[in-house]
């Protein structure tokens, strides 16, 4: 799982480290939010799920980064708003 993101191919997908780790941050609060994973593996690790998602074009960020779900599905959690006030 952590050699995936050593891997250039995942990095380049979604542009760049930084990218992919706010896609990584953003979608994994979506996920201990509540929301449903859109893939469909043995793991219940989080993590996993995340990376999977990315690499099957589930998830991206839009050009203000904000998390968005490939389709119109809001199954998952959809586009994700976080407030850091809340916590």
């Amino acid at each position: 799982m952590i050699d995936d993101l050593r891997e250039e191919e995942i990095v380049n997908k979604v542009g760049g480290r930084f990218k992919l780790s706010t896609l990584i941050q953003k979608r994994m609060v979506a996920l201990n939010a509540g929301g449903r994973p859109l893939v469909d593996i043995e793991s219940k690790d989080k993590m996993q799920i995340v990376i999977e998602e990315i690499k099957q074009d589930k998830i991206y960020l839009d050009t203000a980064s904000n998390l968005r779900i490939t389709g119109n599905s809001t199954e998952a959690g959809g586009p994700l708003d976080f407030d850091p006030a809340i916590l």
